[in-house]
């Protein structure tokens, strides 16, 4: 009886000792660390969710949508960083070894990736100043032309000769933009030169058919003003300023070509004509020569 009550005791004995070797504490402790961190994931996803219902609602074109799978990244890197972090230093591991570790290394990266992490940040502002979007047609440090994408790095413009520029978005940020398509209306500024010899009356006369011209014209808005602005070396100036009631760029210049070939229709048909550039030599008759 003896001998049994001691083999019992030396097979617990045993596996005491197996368990202490196989670090079931540490494995539990593993296993519930990942518990959380799955859970805090789904929480990120879920939440991330949410934020991009709401923005679909309120912006179906926000280009702040694309950058919610990175900030999701980020947060799930954190979670498993501060998790495994907690769990080490509970095991009596020395996380300020590790920390120094990731700063040394985040350091020489930072170095190397200047440029990267500059258009990273150039990015963050462009969106958060919402300086354009795609589809915009903008004027971005001398390139011009509609925005076809934004990402983390760059900014891709397709000009009107077809050419895509890619623009970092670190220049981008500390340039000059112009984003033409937010304009409400688009400027017509026009001059048209009448030859000198047009009468007192016929200079009123154009002025009122560019008036008129102007009125009838359902895509330009009533506040046009048309005068006699200058002198020039070979003709007598006639301007007008209106504007176009639609921003895009096409419409402008439809609209501007219209406007213009119906003034050349009415100067004609008035007997109004456009002056050239002449030059007039004067001869003087010398009776001693």
């Amino acid at each position: 009886m003896n001998e049994f009550v001691d083999d019992i005791i030396l097979y617990f004995d045993k596996l005491n000792k197996v368990i202490e070797s196989m670090h079931l504490g540490v494995i539990f402790g593993a296993l519930l660390n990942l518990v959380i961190i799955a859970v805090l994931f789904k929480m990120v996803d879920v939440f991330g969710k949410n934020i991009k219902e709401k923005m679909l609602n309120k912006d179906a074109n926000s280009q702040l949508i694309q950058f919610l799978p990175i900030l999701e990244r980020i947060f799930k890197f954190l979670i498993v960083f501060f998790i495994v972090a907690c769990f080490l230093q509970s095991q009596g591991y020395s996380v300020t070894s590790l920390i120094t570790g990731f700063g040394i290394t985040g350091l020489a990266v930072g170095f190397a990736a200047n440029s990267t992490i500059s258009s990273v940040f150039g990015t963050f502002s462009i969106f958060s100043d919402k300086a354009y979007k795609i589809g915009d047609y903008v004027i971005v440090n001398g390139v011009e032309g509609t925005v076809e994408d934004v990402n983390l790095r760059s900014t891709k413009i397709r000009t009107l000769d077809n050419y895509l520029y890619i623009v970092p978005n670190s220049s981008v940020a500390n340039g000059n933009i112009c984003n033409v398509s937010v304009a409400k209306k688009r400027r017509i500024d026009m001059s048209f030169g009448l030859v000198y010899s047009t009468s007192n009356e016929m200079l009123e006369r154009a002025i009122k058919i560019v008036e008129e011209i102007l009125h009838e014209e359902e895509r330009i808005y009533n506040d046009y003003v048309v005068f006699l602005d200058s002198l020039s070396a070979s003709s007598i100036d006639i301007r007008c300023h209106a504007y176009v009631k639609s921003p895009a760029y096409n419409s402008l210049k439809k609209v501007k070509s219209d406007f213009t070939l119906e003034v050349v229709k009415r100067f004609r048909a008035e007997g109004l004509d456009f002056a050239f550039p002449t030059t007039s030599v004067y001869i003087e008759n010398n009776e001693n020569s």
